[in-house]
């Protein structure tokens, strides 16, 4: 199956401009959400350098934000760059687990691989990248449980009619 992120940006489109003036925008080397401004009259999440992964996971942190964090740069949260320390990558990987657990959803629902992002290749150890995907795993099911949120449902519809896979399964959801 061919995944090209141009198939992804007119599902989002499609999906969501109408209802939430937000677009999906190829971007260069970093990602980053823009809000509306006096020079782009919509919402940008702009994911790296054409990644389908990287639209997947920027997408994920949209359907986290609220409608008010949804008006800043980035959602206004933190972010402590790659070289983490120990303890400051315990706090990465606490609130990376809802945005990755739907960055998975969405990727079943498009027949793409997933694979976490511990996001900390110059950290002073190596983290603990099984733990992590436990603990999505966990959210994960989770969630299913719960029932989808909004958003979340919305483009993991979408994505499944479009690439032809079947309903979300919480057993569908393997740790490897």
């Amino acid at each position: 199956m061919s995944h090209q992120y141009s198939d992804l940006i007119a599902i989002f489109d499609q999906t969501f401009f109408a209802d939430f003036n937000t677009r999906l925008v190829r971007g260069d080397d970093e990602p980053v959400y823009l809000p509306a401004d006096d020079s782009t009259p919509y919402h940008r999440i702009i994911f790296a350098r054409g990644f389908y992964a990287s639209a997947l996971h920027e997408i994920s942190h949209w359907c986290v934000a609220g409608p008010e964090r949804r008006l800043l740069e980035d959602f206004g949260y933190w972010y402590e760059p790659d070289g983490r320390t120990e303890a400051v990558q315990a706090r990465f990987e606490q609130v990376e687990v809802r945005p990755q657990a739907y960055e998975w959803i969405f990727s079943l629902s498009a027949g793409f691989p997933f694979t976490v992002s511990c996001d900390n290749l110059n950290g002073d150890f190596e983290p603990d990248r099984l733990a992590f995907m436990h603990k999505v795993q966990q959210e994960v099911r989770s969630i299913l449980a719960s029932g989808l949120p909004t958003r979340v449902n919305m483009l993991s519809q979408a994505l499944r009619v479009f690439y032809h896979t079947p309903p979300l399964s919480p057993d569908q959801f393997i740790v490897k």
